[in-house]
């Protein structure tokens, strides 16, 4: 069982990183692209279907996707649900894109969308969990010195998915999931060295590079 113990900052000298694996895999219903004026906005799933994703990541798959060369232009999320209220609120908001032809239906939405300029909403689900944990490790710290020994580890799974609806094209432009697994270790004999596996970070750069590359290029499947 990991023991948690205040260690001193100066005994935190290193800090790795842990063994990741990546797997993103795409699939496209419909042909893409994106004009200059048009905009993108990613929602996180709401907290009506069990299982709401975690702020900080749709954040970073927001500020990711704007990155590089075909960067895009995203809409807050939280400017674009105030523009649309009360339809996006977390207890009105559908449960995802499949409900988006009826919830258009509304007098007066379809309106409110073609003025916000948003061609694509982005719908996010999934999360990270610590899948396993094990190891040992203490620190003591006395006034002739102090240190740390043993070793922990665990394990964690990242798993997102992003549907992509096309508001123009009235339909399913397709769906972007990224799963990264990550082992980190804190060995340490007197210094811990962290090799700490950023699950999530890695899953948003993979999830945001897939979805610029599939919503930028145009043309058929």
């Amino acid at each position: 069982m990991m023991q948690k113990t205040m260690i001193p900052a100066a005994m935190l000298l290193i800090s790795l990183t842990g063994c990741m694996t990546t797997r993103v895999e795409e699939s496209k219903n419909a042909a893409t692209g994106i004009l200059t004026n048009e905009r993108i906005v990613i929602l996180e799933a709401s907290y009506h279907s069990g299982n709401e994703t975690e702020d900080k990541f749709v954040d970073c798959v927001s500020k990711t996707v704007q990155k590089g060369n075909r960067g895009l232009n995203v809409f807050p999320d939280d400017e674009f649900i105030d523009a649309m209220f009360p339809w996006f609120e977390p207890r009105t908001m559908p449960r995802g894109p499949e409900a988006l032809p009826a919830l258009f239906e509304r007098p007066g939405l379809t309106e409110r969308l073609k003025a916000s300029g948003v061609r694509y909403i982005i719908w996010v689900t999934g999360d990270t969990e610590k899948s396993a944990s094990g190891g040992s490790l203490s620190c003591a710290v006395s006034p002739a010195g102090g240190g740390c020994f043993g070793l922990a580890w665990w394990e964690d799974d990242s798993s997102y998915k992003a549907a992509i609806w096309d508001i123009r094209a009235g339909k399913s432009a397709g769906e972007v999931s990224t799963k990264v697994h990550g082992t980190s270790v804190i060995p340490a004999v007197i210094i811990p060295v962290p090799m700490i596996a950023r699950t999530r970070a890695a899953a948003c750069k993979g999830l945001a590079n897939e979805l610029r590359q599939l919503i930028a290029v145009e043309g058929p499947l």
